[in-house]
């Protein structure tokens, strides 16, 4: 039976930090070697003072195996080439791109020391799946080692049109390394459709269907698989978890007030500062609803060795406080915003406990915030979604209140419509929405992305 390899930048690994709130990634990996036995290898998060050196540990059937990266690696790589030039430009902000030769350079070591780690592992049989922007050039790599595995690559961001890609210096480097994987999957048809053009306008690459190519004598082939989550369990986990003590404290903080909330990390493609001042336009256009709504932000802190991030930090710090400055009250404070990690448990209380969820990033591959608040809901009295267009969520989640995050007076009238809306339209909503969901779940995502990998000839349906 073939064996199934995880190769991304972070695991989750037992006994750390996981067990709070993981990245999109990590939540979805995790679901699926929940049926799939194998090794899954990725960054320890550690920098070595020397060596760095390879860990490995066996939990329920998979070995987790890191390393550890040299601080020239980590700052060339992952501060670097990851998150000041793949990070901006995958996301369309070509403008925050710092690029290097020597941090492209140090990334390609990365990729290269990757696969000097998986190298002695491999067996012929084994099934190797690659994911996101950090180790886009490790399937390269591996079949300059001999490797013939059926290799495949996820992107979990969005993947720019070649007007904006070809911004990247290098950039015919990098992504024609792509084609020596056998199947690359990207989150919605347009990502996949701007990959397209991309193989056939730079890399000069003929397809009859636009989704397979032919690369040095191999098929290359590029497939839809939007993730989702593991939408019953996460009901059931939020039904417990509503009447949690800590649920049951911020509740109570908030006396008979409606909650609305957000959940994001800090980073610029999440829209944070512009959702704010959404909210401000709400307060200022309804000012029945004074004293009568809170809005959680929940921004956990992140690179926050990039001081593009700091400065970020700073701007939303002062736009809460101009607007609890104008609007709050001695009982009242308008905006609760966090800076701190919270468990998926108390995230899923907290969500189903919510009126309404903003959801409104400028970019994403995704965005499995708008997918949990969703699966957290009370079928029988449930909340409001309000997310962008420009999530990948949005291709599927149309029942939402679909708005324009740029537009801050359209996001303060879809709050106050989220807030006033009908229970029978509320319900109808959710009722489509949660279809959505089982229909495109987690459970869904890995094996139509494993099956289409082991068998080439297998169709690729539309997602």
């Amino acid at each position: 039976m073939a064996r199934i390899v995880l190769v991304s930048n972070r695991v989750a690994v037992p006994g750390g930090d996981s067990g709070n709130r993981a990245g999109g990634l990590e939540v979805a990996l995790r679901a699926f070697l929940k049926r799939h036995r194998g090794i899954w290898l990725g960054w320890s998060g550690r920098v070595a003072r020397g060596e760095p050196e390879i860990h490995s540990v066996t939990h329920g059937g998979i070995n987790i195996v890191t390393t550890d990266l040299t601080r020239p690696d980590y700052n060339d790589f992952y501060l670097g080439f990851s998150n000041r030039v793949l990070w901006p430009v995958l996301h369309y902000r070509l403008d925050l791109m710092e690029f290097s030769n020597r941090e492209f350079e140090g990334y390609l070591r990365v990729n290269e020391r990757f696969a000097d780690v998986l190298h002695p592992m491999l067996t012929p049989d084994d099934i190797i799946w690659v994911h996101d922007y950090h180790l886009m050039y490790l399937g390269k790599a591996l079949r300059e080692r001999g490797h013939k595995n059926r290799i495949g690559f996820f992107l979990h961001v969005p993947f720019p049109p070649p007007d904006v890609l070809t911004g990247l210096p290098k950039h015919e480097r990098l992504i024609s390394a792509l084609c020596h994987y056998d199947l690359i999957g990207l989150q919605t048809q347009g990502h996949a459709d701007n990959l397209s053009r991309y193989l056939t306008g730079e890399c000069r690459m003929s397809s009859r269907d636009g989704r397979t190519f032919m690369a040095g004598g191999r098929m290359v082939r590029l497939g839809v698989f939007p993730v989702g989550v593991e939408t019953e369990e996460f009901n059931r986990l939020a039904e417990r978890a509503a009447q949690s003590p800590f649920v049951r404290e911020v509740m109570a903080s908030i006396a008979d007030r409606a909650l609305i909330i957000g959940v994001d990390r800090l980073d610029y493609t999440k829209g944070i500062s512009l959702r704010v001042q959404a909210f401000e336009r709400f307060l200022a256009q309804n000012p029945a609803w004074h004293r009568a709504v809170t809005y959680l932000q929940i921004t956990p802190r992140s690179r926050s060795e990039i001081r593009e991030y700091a400065e970020m930090a700073r701007v939303i710090g002062e736009t809460v406080g101009r607007v609890n400055g104008t609007y709050g009250e001695a009982a009242w404070t308008p905006i609760r915003y966090v800076n701190r990690t919270y468990n998926r448990s108390a995230l899923a209380g907290l969500f189903r406990r919510s009126r309404a969820a903003l959801v409104t990033p400028l970019r994403d591959g995704m965005n499995l915030v708008a997918k949990e608040y969703i699966a957290a809901q009370n079928p029988e009295d449930p909340g409001v979604l309000i997310l962008s267009r420009f999530a990948g969520a949005a291709l599927e989640l149309n029942a939402a209140l679909l708005v324009n995050p740029y537009d801050v007076e359209a996001v303060g009238e879809a709050i106050a419509r989220a807030l006033t809306m009908p229970f029978e339209e509320r319900r109808a909503r959710h009722q489509e929405l949660y279809k959505t969901l089982l229909k495109n779940d987690i459970k869904t995502w890995g094996d139509r992305f494993y099956e289409a990998l082991k068998n080439p000839d297998q169709a690729l349906r539309a997602a």
